[in-house]
């Protein structure tokens, strides 16, 4: 059976007081390793990580001979480092330092992508995991250990996996407990909307296109499908986060072409090209503070589609932060309203004629500020041509 984040975060708390090692299954980039640094929080532990798929046959059991100062390689900006052929793991060497100067705090061992290295490997790594011990070293008691596999074809209900995996030993299978982790969007969502540091963990663009379509949150494609060599998942939503974050801070989202490549290459062809036209249209190159104070902002109106361009001006008639009856605020409307094509300035120069009172204010303005008579005089010129083509 299946579990959502909260249940899968609850199971594994059960397995770890029961004294058993949980192996926590699923997909790619579907949240295996946030939870294991969650359950870490919430257990005050220390956290130590070994991506299994990464270690060499050898790394766990060959002996080093002690350490000399003639095997230690000195660099002018990078520090020193051990010139060793082999040795223990430093993941291994650290977690025991942590265990005898922290004897009272617990530590996770986090073994990620168990299923993803060599037979070898797996074998070398049993003891550690079957008998917490290898060779001589025994394994502190405050340490446990959790392990994180991609399926594969020979589990229950994955039959058509297709990840490079190597199925486990059957002695780890029959002495760990496996619990699988599906995507579950009503738990991604209130993990991605917390508050950390001032600001939601996910863009409130990903959590709200998410909101309007569920299902993107993690596509699982069969091997016989015909569709795209990448699928949106869990990590993948966070590094789009990421970057919409960088796109902001460098006032690039009216590049459509350099925003569509990089959600493409996150979420694949189908969804990444669906997200950045949602993205286009809730967030269209400028918010309304830079429309109004970024030196470059005309620059990159006129980058930017008409109807981004409709739709950033209506941004910035919709602000009450920014009144047109200001001097800059005035010059610059009308700087980027003359940036439009003339039926978007007609199109703008109508919803301000729908605004309550905004053209008597306007006109009531311009007797003492040239900013406002800018905007009021290009109004009248608008309406003047739209009547014009009418006759």
């Amino acid at each position: 059976m299946a579990l959502t984040y909260p249940d899968c975060l609850q199971a594994t708390q059960v397995v770890l007081a029961s004294g058993a090692v949980p192996t926590i299954v699923g997909e790619a980039g579907i949240g295996k390793s946030a939870l294991v640094a969650d359950l870490a929080r919430q257990r005050h532990a220390k956290l130590f990580t070994t991506v299994v798929s990464l270690v060499e046959k050898g790394d766990l059991v060959i002996p080093v001979p002690p350490l000399t100062a003639d095997s230690f390689v000195q660099t002018a900006k990078y520090g020193s480092l051990a010139d060793v052929q082999f040795g223990y793991s430093h993941t291994l060497v650290a977690m025991i330092r942590q265990a005898e100067t922290h004897p009272e705090q617990e530590i996770i061992w986090f073994l990620d992508e168990f299923n993803r290295g060599t037979q070898a490997v797996q074998s070398e790594l049993m003891n550690l995991v079957l008998q917490r011990q290898i060779n001589t070293l025994t394994l502190p008691e405050q340490v446990h250990l959790i392990l994180a596999e991609n399926p594969d074809a020979t589990m229950a209900g994955f039959e058509q996996s297709h990840y490079g995996v190597t199925p486990g030993d059957a002695a780890i299978a029959d002495r760990t407990t496996r619990l699988i982790l599906q995507a579950d969007v009503t738990s991604w969502l209130s993990w991605a909307t917390t508050v950390v540091a001032g600001q939601p963990r996910i863009s409130p663009l990903v959590t709200g296109y998410l909101r309007e379509n569920p299902a993107d949150l993690h596509v699982v494609v069969a091997d016989n499908a015909v569709d795209d060599d990448l699928q949106p998942t869990p990590r993948a939503w966070e590094r789009v986060s990421r970057a919409l974050r960088e796109l902001e801070g460098q006032q690039l989202f009216g590049q459509t072409a350099v925003v569509t490549a990089i959600m493409q290459g996150n979420l694949g062809v189908t969804v990444g090209t669906t997200f950045a036209g949602y993205l286009l249209a809730q967030r269209p190159g400028l918010t309304v503070a830079q429309a109004f104070t970024s030196t470059t902002a005309v620059a990159a109106f006129q980058t930017v589609s008409a109807a981004q361009q409709q739709t950033i001006l209506q941004n910035c008639l919709g602000s009450t932060d920014w009144p047109l009856t200001r001097d800059a605020n005035a010059t610059r409307f009308a700087e980027l309203l003359a940036s439009c094509p003339p039926d978007g300035q007609f199109a703008i120069a109508q919803t301000m004629a729908d605004t309550a009172n905004l053209f008597e204010t306007l006109a009531a303005g311009q007797e003492t500020n040239a900013g406002v008579a800018k905007l009021y005089d290009a109004l009248t010129a608008i309406g003047k041509r739209s009547r014009e083509i009418e006759v």
